[in-house]
C-alpha cells in the first residue's frame, strides 16, 4: 500500500498499471463466463446441414450474393 504522503508519478503508474491489468483480467473472466453460459443454454453453433447451405438462407429467406 502506499502512504498517505507518498505521491510520486512512479507510484500513480504503478497503480494505473495494477488497475489496467484487474480489468483486463476481470473482462477475460466475465466473458468467457457469459460465453460459456450462452453455449450451455441455446449453443453457440447452427446445424450442420444450414451451414453447408448457407445462413442467409437458412435465417432470412434469401441470397447474400446473386448466382
Amino acid at each position: 500500500m502506499i502512504a498517505a504522503g507518498d505521491y510520486s508519478i512512479a507510484s500513480q503508474v504503478l497503480i494505473q498499471a495494477k488497475a489496467v491489468v484487474i480489468t483486463i483480467v476481470w473482462s477475460a473472466v466475465v466473458s468467457v463466463i457469459a460465453f460459456k453460459l450462452v453455449d450451455l443454454i441455446i449453443g453457440l453453433r447452427v446445424s450442420e446441414e444450414a451451414e453447408r447451405e448457407g445462413l442467409d438462407i437458412t435465417s432470412h429467406g434469401e441470397t447474400a450474393y446473386s448466382k
